[in-house]
C-alpha cells in the first residue's frame, strides 16, 4: 500500500503540539492588521493571546486564504517523497482556500501522474475540522487506507455538529453574519446569538438569546440533545480566549453525559477575526444537520 500524508489548513485549530506529534503537513491563512501580516500557524507566529488582546484594544484584521504556490510547492513536495495526499480541507461556504488547494492539485499532477490528491470540503472549520482530522490519524495508524479515511469523512461529516457564541455582535457584523442595525440593537438588549454550520457549510443564526449566561447554557444543552453515543467519540470546544467559561462548560456537559474525551483549545486568528474575543464553539458528531 502506498504511503500517504494527511495533510490540513490552519483553520482546523488543532493544538500545534499535536500537529508537530503526528507530523501533520499544513497550509496557513494570514491574518492582517496594524501594518503587519501574520501566519495563522497554530499560534507559532502570533499568539492567540496577544491576538484576543488586540482585538480588544480595537484592531480590525482581515483574513486571506493560502495563495495555489504554497499548496503547490508543499504538494509537490509531499509527492516528490512518493506519497498520496489526503488534504482535509476548510469549508468552501468559508474560505476560498479549497479553491486554491484545488488549482495546485491540478498543477502537481499535471507533473506527476503518479500520485493521488484527494481533498476532502469537511463543510466546517475550526475544531470541527480539527476532529475530522485528528479520526484521519486514528484511522491511519490502525492500517486504514486514504481511500478508507476519505469514504469516512465524506458519509459522516453532515453529523459533525457545530454551535457558536459570540460574546461581541460587532466582529459577527463585519464578518457580514449580521446587518449593523441587528447589532446595535443586540447589544443594546445583550442579546447573544446561537450560531451553526448548516449542510452547505455556511454560518447561519439559529437562536438570539438573552445574556451571557444563557448562551453558554444553550451550547451544553444543545450538545446534551443532539450528540449520539457520546462514550465513544472526542468533543472538542474553541474558545476566544475566555478559558475559565470554556472550562465550566465541559463541566456543564460532563454533569449529564459521559464522553472519550474532552479537547479545548483556542481559536485561532483567521476563525477568531469573525468571533472576537469570548467566542465559545462546541463540535460533536451527532443527528445530522
Amino acid at each position: 500500500m502506498k504511503d500517504f500524508q494527511i495533510f490540513t489548513d490552519s483553520c482546523s485549530d488543532l493544538p500545534i503540539e499535536y500537529i508537530k506529534e503526528k507530523g501533520i503537513e499544513f497550509a496557513s491563512l494570514s491574518c492582517s492588521y496594524n501594518g503587519n501580516e501574520y501566519k495563522d500557524d497554530f499560534g507559532q507566529s502570533l499568539s492567540h493571546k496577544k491576538f484576543f488582546d488586540d482585538l480588544r484594544k480595537g484592531a480590525t484584521p482581515f483574513t486571506s486564504q493560502p495563495s495555489v504556490e504554497e499548496f503547490y510547492k508543499k504538494f509537490r513536495d509531499i509527492a516528490d517523497k512518493q506519497k498520496d495526499i489526503l488534504y482535509i480541507c476548510v469549508s468552501n461556504g468559508l474560505s476560498g482556500t479549497e479553491n486554491s488547494a484545488t488549482i495546485a492539485k491540478k498543477m502537481v499532477l499535471d507533473e506527476n501522474h503518479e500520485v493521488n490528491i484527494e481533498i476532502i470540503n469537511t463543510l466546517t472549520a475550526s475544531l470541527g475540522q480539527g476532529l475530522m482530522v485528528m479520526k484521519a490519524i486514528e484511522m491511519k495508524e490502525a492500517g486504514k487506507t486514504l481511500k478508507d479515511i476519505a469514504s469516512y469523512i465524506e458519509e459522516n461529516k453532515q453529523k459533525l455538529n457545530t454551535y457558536i457564541t459570540v460574546d461581541d455582535l460587532n466582529h459577527v457584523k463585519r464578518g457580514g453574519r449580521i446587518s449593523s442595525t441587528a447589532a446595535i440593537l443586540g447589544i443594546a438588549l445583550h442579546i447573544k446569538p446561537l450560531l451553526t454550520i448548516d449542510s452547505e457549510g455556511k454560518v447561519m443564526s439559529l437562536l438570539k438569546i438573552k445574556g451571557r449566561k444563557g448562551s453558554i447554557a444553550k451550547l451544553a444543552e444543545t450538545i446534551i440533545q443532539r450528540i449520539e453515543n457520546p462514550e465513544e467519540q472526542v468533543i472538542a470546544i474553541c474558545h476566544g480566549d475566555c478559558f475559565e467559561e470554556a472550562l465550566k462548560l465541559k463541566g456543564d456537559i460532563l454533569k449529564e453525559i459521559k464522553v472519550k474525551d474532552v479537547i479545548i483549545n483556542f481559536t485561532g486568528p483567521v476563525i477568531g477575526t469573525h468571533g472576537g474575543p469570548g467566542t465559545l464553539a462546541i463540535f460533536f458528531m451527532g443527528k445530522e444537520r
